[in-house]
């Protein structure tokens, strides 16, 4: 395949991720704001991580990002330890709060979606459940579990 079929269809699905991430979230019934269930998601993909590390995965400020996580820390949802490297430095992570929180608004989402899937084929099913796991290997190399 040439490169620029590849770029295309890198894009093309690039966009199609983003604008159904765009969709379950318009669509679910999400009682926080979009941008505090993304920090939730991000903590938990990243696992404790410095202010720092969060602002740079999510392309903002560090000041934003503190702002940001104050607000999970005043909702029991985050929590901050010191780094066992450097005591200086503060850890973000989760509270059984904020992982039960993030459950939920997985959940949401996966139930405004569950409609438009019910009207697929299942060989259409099929297809989308092949596609998600081939763009897990490539996001997530050799970790089948996510």
């Amino acid at each position: 395949m040439q490169p620029e079929h590849v770029d295309h269809e890198g894009a093309r699905l690039l966009g199609a991720v983003a604008r159904l991430n765009r969709w379950a979230t318009r669509h679910a019934e999400l009682r926080i704001p979009p941008a505090q269930g993304r920090l939730l998601s991000l903590i938990d993909e990243l696992g404790p991580a410095r202010i720092g590390e969060l602002a740079n995965a999510d392309h903002c400020s560090q000041p934003t990002m503190t702002t940001q996580v104050q607000r999970l820390e005043a909702a029991g949802w985050a929590t901050r330890s010191a780094d066992s490297n450097d005591a200086r430095v503060a850890l973000i992570e989760l509270t059984g709060q904020g992982r039960a929180q993030l459950e939920r608004l997985r959940a949401a989402r996966a139930a405004a979606l569950a409609p438009e899937l019910a009207r697929l084929s299942e060989q259409e099913r099929q297809s989308l459940r092949s596609a998600t796991e081939i763009i897990l290997g490539i996001v997530h190399p050799g970790d089948d579990d996510q």
